[in-house]
């Protein structure tokens, strides 16, 4: 089997992302599953069975960081002499289109997955007037594909709500190797001066998309109630506002954007984490922490309240009310045994998250949809088949 991916960037740990379908390309090349990635940015590599193509772009004007893919003569050519058995779109712009008229002319079955939750930004921009337009414009791509992956129930919902079909879920992993408490640094805290307080951690993009603007009042509000003593600030990343969140939180720690072990030593040295978004669609970030031994505190918006919900491994707050997150965080410092709990939930639970298990719905899913001429997908809302994509104990017979 061949599989042709267009992935916009596909640069190595540049974004969740990004990451899901490194981790999804590894899964297919243990299978033997010759895949093409489509990029305008890739990092450079050589794997027996892995072709990269480079498509042109230019830079989205709202936000530089990214780009839009533009097709070209050449891209056809490309994909014929490829030859995929299954087309699989993963950005939903005019590539994403092209990609979706290729198949449909030969033929190839042809399915998307949602990573990005691109409306949700639009406020940030102040181009909410636009929602309506874009979820349109979303139902008549993905419409037009035999099958849309989403990475958890609520964003599944949300998808039906605006009138996507055919859509059903892919999870995400983690690796244990990379994330756990035994990267836990005393040096590290002791280089934040923490040795004798709780850290408070963020990990992700400087935006405002993310909700930072909660993170920065939660901190104040500990200003006021006079516990910044008690607490230290841990922010790891980078981006265009930066210089905000060190002006507004003067006390905090920026390491700045880390990777690897770094990143690894971060995450088990901190004691809370703390990630108010309301645009995810996942959200890896919090996997990552619940590995590592952290409660996470998130927002009742987006994907990530969906793990929080399913591990019992942190708090869902109100989202934009950083009242709501400051108690949180508040509580579980005053109590520890509860914090102690939440740990050993989280590290229960990702024990079954292992990558290969998470990557094998779409492994199933193509296969079905090269192979299956009626029903290539399996039922739409069965509570079993639900509680397969996230119980950790419950065993896949089919």
């Amino acid at each position: 089997m061949k599989i042709a991916i267009y992935s916009g960037t596909y640069r190595r740990n540049q974004d969740g992302a990004t990451r899901t379908l490194y981790e999804l390309t590894d899964s297919l090349l243990r299978e033997d599953i010759q895949t093409g990635i489509w990029s305008y940015s890739y990092t450079e590599q050589a794997r027996r069975g892995l072709s990269l193509f480079k498509v042109p772009s230019i830079p989205l004007v709202l936000y530089p960081d990214y780009r839009i893919s533009l097709p070209t003569p050449r891209l056809d050519r490309d994909l014929d002499e490829f030859a995929p058995d299954i087309v699989h779109i993963t950005v939903p712009d005019l590539m994403g289109i092209h990609f979706r008229r290729y198949a449909r002319k030969r033929g190839i079955p042809v399915m998307c997955s949602f990573h990005t939750d691109f409306v949700s930004y639009l406020k940030s921009f102040r181009l909410g007037i636009f929602e309506n337009q874009s979820w349109k414009y979303l139902q008549w791509l993905y419409n037009g594909t035999d099958a849309v992956l989403a990475p958890t129930e609520e964003m599944a919902r949300i998808l039906r709500t605006h009138g996507i079909r055919n859509v059903d879920i892919w999870s995400r992993g983690i690796h244990l190797d990379r994330f756990n408490p035994g990267f836990f640094s005393r040096e590290l805290r002791r280089s934040w001066n923490a040795e004798n307080r709780l850290v408070i951690l963020y990990a992700g993009r400087f935006v405002w998309y993310k909700d930072l603007e909660i993170f920065m009042q939660v901190y104040e509000k500990f200003a006021e109630a006079g516990l910044l003593p008690r607490v230290r600030f841990v922010l790891a990343g980078d981006g265009p506002i930066r210089d905000v969140l060190e002006e507004r939180m003067p006390e905090a720690i920026f390491p700045g954007y880390l990777s690897g072990e770094e990143l690894s030593r971060v995450y088990a040295s901190s004691d809370i984490f703390l990630f108010p978004s309301t645009t995810e669609t996942f959200g890896n970030v919090i996997q990552e922490a619940l590995a590592s031994g952290l409660p996470a505190l998130v927002s009742d918006k987006g994907g990530c309240q969906e793990i929080v919900a399913y591990s019992g491994a942190g708090r869902v707050c109100t989202a934009g009310d950083s009242g709501a997150f400051f108690r949180a965080c508040r509580n579980l410092i005053l109590n520890p045994k509860v914090k102690q709990r939440l740990r050993a939930r989280g590290l229960d639970w990702v024990r079954s998250r292992d990558w290969d298990r998470v990557n094998a719905s779409v492994v199933k899913t193509y296969r079905n949809l090269v192979f299956s001429t009626s029903n290539p997908l399996p039922p739409r809302g069965n509570p079993r088949q639900l509680q397969r994509h996230w119980n950790p104990r419950a065993v896949d017979s089919s």
